[in-house]
């Protein structure tokens, strides 16, 4: 099982093993807080798209597709994160933004749910 889930939410041990998807550290957030097993920053959307999507208004649907073409050239990540969804009950992919429906992690379950 795969699931997301905002990095400043209270850490539950059924999150299993805990994934930051996130380019940057969590502003504010201590490692121990975290309960980050492992930080996958070269999956993250690249700096110049996060600042286009977080800082110039960029369209969700446009973020979405350029995200996906970024992924295209990570498919040995994709195929980790999916090793590592058969060793763990269940992984959760962390990320930092306030948004909880339009963000990096939820491109990436879906995409990890069609490989």
């Amino acid at each position: 099982m795969m699931q997301t889930k905002r990095v400043y939410e209270i850490y539950d041990t059924k999150d299993g093993y805990r994934v930051l998807v996130d380019r940057l550290w969590p502003r504010g957030m201590s490692k121990e807080k975290a309960h980050v097993d492992i930080w996958l920053k070269e999956i993250a959307p690249s700096d110049t798209l996060r600042n286009l999507f977080h800082h110039e208004g960029m369209k969700w649907a446009v973020f979405e597709e350029k995200y996906k073409e970024e992924l295209e050239d990570k498919k040995e990540l994709l195929l980790e994160l999916k090793k590592w969804e058969k060793q763990h009950s269940c992984i959760t992919l962390l990320y930092g933004a306030k948004d909880t429906n339009q963000n990096q992690a939820i491109v990436l379950l879906h995409l990890l749910q069609t490989l």
